[in-house]
């Protein structure tokens, strides 16, 4: 990872009907910062009217042995290209991304017409939506029959410090895409001083004690506690100390068999 060029990831969220509308809205700001769009995401079911649009380009920071420095620099640097009315940005940092969100509507317009809020990302190593490669198809020719397998519901709960729910919403969204592609925020609630995010990750073909392992390994942090048992499900929670004036507090992992799941939320 030393020495890699970081790789930035310019999501705005734009007010658009569709594909056409959103990715035209983004012309003049993929004009001044180069890269290409990746994606482009109809996220109506949870801001109505909105389109989400992803640009990629290479960063001119490079990965060093402090790769959390590299990739704040990688953002404020990004940022500060904007313009000269773009304040320096707060950052939040959680290797391997950095992030920050902008949201003065007035201020985007002038960038992308129709901009609710901008986040911006930078990662070593990579989007780990791009990167991560598909499984193959399994070739069933021949096989015998699968014994039946136990799937296992994974949830998380991030608690941000933070006084916004974007952007809680998108600190919780960068920590969970190194568990899951895609997962589904089910509620933001405030927990404490905190905004807590809650966010469904999907099921996973694993025992609820496998699932959690997997997922504490792709998080790659150290701290966790052990696991709490109730019943079937097993929770795994790790926070930080001290409690930051800003970012990601604490987090827990829920394991569930997935005959048994239903919408719970660990304390």
């Amino acid at each position: 990872m030393v020495g890699d060029d970081l790789e930035l990831l310019i999501t705005a969220v734009v007010a658009a009907d569709d594909d056409r509308q959103a990715r035209a809205a983004c012309a003049a700001l993929l004009r001044q910062v180069g890269g290409r769009v990746v994606r482009a995401i109809d996220c109506s079911d949870e801001e109505p009217g909105c389109w989400s649009v992803t640009i990629s380009r290479v960063s001119g920071e490079r990965a060093t042995q402090n790769v959390a420095g590299a990739l704040a620099r990688a953002v404020r640097t990004f940022v500060r290209q904007l313009g000269d009315e773009f304040p320096t940005p707060r950052v939040a940092c959680e290797p391997p991304t950095a992030w920050t969100v902008l949201e003065d509507p007035a201020l985007l317009d002038g960038l992308v017409p129709g901009a609710e809020r901008l986040l911006v990302e930078a990662w070593a190593g990579g989007d780990p939506q791009q990167n991560r490669p598909e499984a193959p198809a399994p070739d069933r020719s021949a096989q015998a029959p699968e014994p039946e397998r136990v799937r296992t519901r994974l949830s998380l709960r991030v608690d941000v410090a933070t006084d916004r729910s974007a952007g809680a919403e998108w600190q919780a969204r960068a920590v969970a895409s190194r568990v899951a592609r895609s997962g589904k925020i089910t509620r933001v609630a405030p927990h404490g001083h905190l905004l807590s995010v809650h966010i469904d990750l999907g099921a996973s073909v694993n025992s609820p004690t496998v699932a959690l392992q997997d997922a504490v390994a792709s998080l790659g942090r150290s701290g966790w506690s052990d696991v709490e048992w109730s019943g079937d499900s097993g929770t795994i929670r790790w926070s930080a100390s001290p409690v930051p004036a800003a970012g990601i507090a604490a987090l827990a992992l829920t394991a569930t068999p997935e005959s048994a799941f239903v919408w719970t939320v660990p304390d």
